[in-house]
């Protein structure tokens, strides 16, 4: 069986909805949806989206900001929202759904760009996700994880890596966390697939990015070594619109 998986930045689950986003699932078909920064409570999203879906949210105490939700065509097993051994809860960046075949962890990973406690703040949720995700894989769980990790990896993966480089999402400090997962066995799907495709899946909005192409990959769809062999493509559509940033995913046999 194949499973289409799409990950999406949508900046607002309301605004986006407003901008296509259940017509786009509705076209797309993939079979989950994992969606970051929704930016509500499950009472403000509104019904409307296929019925083939199942959604669930893990919503951050603040109002109108962070959250994570998953739309799934598959009945989950388990759900988890966020972790009760950290602080994911309170800011809703970590959804996970454990299903026979896979886990997966939907994660809206922190921006460093606030101050220097935030960057902190962001590279202790690293530190803390890869010993959680490699916990679980010690304990025989094959974990996908996906989202927006606020970081781009290598000079590629950016337009303009030599002026970004004393920015947060490009500090050598936080490139060193994504080439430690890769030494622990993770594995970039779409750089895999595509080693020298430049690709973006954000692009600021005030300066009007998009419009010149001038962007940063961010958002990944990450996988355990062990299952690569099961994934079949691994994509960015960045045609698609209706948030700052675009939707990325793979296709995987189960």
């Amino acid at each position: 069986m194949k499973i289409r998986l799409i990950s999406w930045n949508v900046a607002g689950m309301r605004a986006a909805i407003k901008k296509g986003l259940y017509d786009f699932m509705g076209k797309d078909k993939a079979d989950i949806y994992c969606l970051q920064e929704c930016k509500a409570k499950i009472e403000q999203v509104p019904i409307g989206y296929p019925k083939e879906y199942t959604f669930y949210l893990n919503d951050a105490e603040k109002a109108g900001y962070s959250g994570v939700g998953t739309f799934t065509k598959r009945e989950p097993k388990t759900v988890i929202v966020g972790d009760r051994d950290n602080d994911w809860d309170s800011e809703g960046r970590v959804i996970i759904t454990k299903y026979d075949e896979f886990t997966l962890l939907n994660v809206y990973f922190p921006n460093g760009k606030r101050d220097k406690g935030r960057l902190q703040y962001k590279l202790d949720f690293y530190e803390h996700f890869l010993k959680y995700i490699n916990e679980l894989r010690e304990r025989g769980e094959k974990v996908i994880f996906c989202g927006d990790v606020n970081t781009a990896h290598e000079e590629i993966d950016l337009a303009r890596p030599k002026e970004n480089s004393k920015v947060s999402g490009f500090l050598d400090s936080e490139r060193k966390v994504l080439s430690n997962w890769e030494e622990n066995g993770w594995v970039d799907t779409f750089r895999y697939f595509h080693k020298d495709e430049v690709k973006y899946s954000w692009w600021d909005q005030f300066t009007h990015a998009r419009d010149r192409n001038v962007g940063w990959r961010i958002d990944y769809v990450y996988i355990d070594n062990k299952l690569l062999p099961q994934v079949k493509e691994a994509f960015i559509l960045n045609d698609v619109l209706g948030s700052d940033h675009c939707p990325v995913g793979l296709e995987i046999e189960i």
